[in-house]
């Protein structure tokens, strides 16, 4: 069996391409022919409608459904249930909510030889959405009318008249089918207003058997009370009459009218004028507001990050300084009736300040010829040179050298009296030393006082340490 396939392995390639070829050709035809395949497609969406006729209907024969123009399903089935054609549609899944309850359904011939398909009228918004097996009734739908029903529909004069005329007119256009469709192009504009008229008329049916209704009303009113009807024209007349007696004024009018109409045109003019005058304003504004949409663009991260920041720190800011800012309303209404002095006072030093900052020739760097510095420059070179002078530099800092004498009793009277002086004066290590004031001087009792605290601290502090290591 092997050896037989592979002496005939080449036969077996064509066997299978073959195949293969026919498999594609035969799925292809089958597509086209709109069959379903149950594993790959979805179920379609079903729904039947209700004819007094189903001549010429075929399901399988490639009979569609139309909405529009455009198919949205296939004819499957037709059947006779109650003396009524019931055509089965099955419409795409993609379509499952199109079809409202309102739908109506028209069968239409697509060729001369009958090639039928519904044209299928979904419904209004308003309606429910139909759900699947839902049926149109035969009240919603039209079958297809055969010429020779609308002959039959006629007597032997009208036909023969309505044959005359086709005749007639079949002549008359013959080799003049350019003229025909020229007056068909210029009926064009009057078919679509008597349309848009037509279908303004349809929506207002309404209002409009309302309206025939209230007239039907009102005749009916005027012929029961034919006094009222009288006085009615009476007043009529008084009314034509006051509005005759107004004749003259009326002429008035109408002659002023021409003036008010040029004046209207020469304003008009100058309108225009304007117009011309902006347009080349506005063309120019164009690229502005092309790029402040640019930039509103680029402003929108800025807005989207500060937009936070704003609510989260400056928003509860301006909350917080809002007592702050009504407390300082009085002291600022002070400041204001005092500004003019403290104006006066801010300038007189700011000249100060520009005075004592005027360096025309100092500049950073080595030293220059002929270099003039400022006053500020002079002042820091005499602070410099007064320490230098009055002060030395120690523990106790930059004091003026100075000698003071005195007894230890005149030293603690002193300190006694002024307690910073101690510090100012450096007198502590002169009443604490034992080879100087000895250790029963004033000083030295505090000293040791504070000695005695200092190591009385230091036990409870260790005594409350161990307390809460033992916890």
């Amino acid at each position: 069996m092997i050896r037989a396939i592979k002496k005939r392995r080449g036969d077996l390639a064509a066997v299978i391409a073959l195949f293969v070829v026919a498999s594609i050709v035969g799925l292809y035809i089958l597509d086209n022919q709109r069959m379903r395949f149950p594993l790959i497609e979805e179920s379609p969406f079903t729904i039947k409608a209700e004819f007094k006729t189903a001549q010429a209907v075929t399901p399988g024969q490639g009979q569609t459904v139309r909405v529009s123009g455009i198919r949205v399903g296939d004819i499957s089935k037709a059947e006779l249930v109650d003396g009524r054609a019931v055509v089965t549609m099955d419409l795409d899944a993609e379509f499952d909510d199109l079809v409202r309850e309102d739908a109506s359904a028209l069968l239409r011939p697509k060729t001369g030889l009958k090639d039928m398909f519904i044209e299928l009228n979904p419904g209004t918004k308003s309606a429910p959405v139909a759900k699947e097996d839902f049926t149109i009734p035969i009240a919603a739908t039209l079958p297809d009318v055969n010429p020779d029903e609308f002959l039959a529909a006629l007597d032997g004069d009208t036909r023969d008249y309505l044959k005359l005329l086709l005749d007639g007119a079949g002549k008359g256009l013959d080799g003049r089918s350019d003229d025909l469709r020229e007056v068909l192009r210029r009926f064009e504009p009057t078919h679509r207003d008597i349309a848009a008229v037509s279908t303004e008329v349809a929506k207002r049916r309404r209002e409009l058997s309302r309206l025939v209704n209230s007239l039907q009303r009102l005749n009916t009113k005027l012929a029961e009370s034919p006094e009222d009807l009288a006085e009615l024209v009476s007043s009529s007349e008084k009314v034509f009459t006051a509005l005759a007696a107004e004749r003259a004024s009326v002429q008035g009018t109408v002659r002023e009218l021409p003036g008010a109409l040029r004046e209207t045109r020469d304003g008009l003019e100058k309108v225009e004028a304007m117009a011309k005058v902006l347009r080349p304003a506005a063309d120019n504004l164009r690229p502005v507001a092309a790029a402040l949409t640019r930039a509103n663009e680029r402003t929108r991260p800025f807005v989207l990050e500060a937009a936070p920041q704003l609510r989260r720190d400056i928003r509860p800011f301006v909350r917080e300084a809002r007592p702050l800012l009504r407390e300082l309303r009085p002291v600022a209404r002070d400041v204001v009736v005092s500004e003019p002095q403290l104006k006066r006072s801010f300038k007189v030093l700011n000249h100060l300040f520009n005075m004592l900052g005027y360096n025309p020739n100092g500049r950073e760097g080595p030293s220059v010829p002929n270099r003039d510095e400022g006053y500020a420059f002079a002042l820091a070179w005499l602070g410099h040179q007064s320490v230098n002078l009055f002060s030395s530099a120690d523990a106790n800092g930059p004091l003026r050298n100075i000698t003071l004498a005195g007894t230890c009793n005149v030293l603690e009277a002193t300190v006694a009296s002024a307690p910073a002086s101690e510090f100012v004066l450096g007198l502590t290590g002169v009443l604490t030393d034992p080879a100087i004031c000895g250790d029963t001087g004033q000083a030295a009792r505090r000293a040791k006082v504070k000695r005695e605290l200092a190591t009385s601290a230091k036990r409870a502090g260790r005594a409350t340490r161990l307390a809460e290591e033992g916890r």
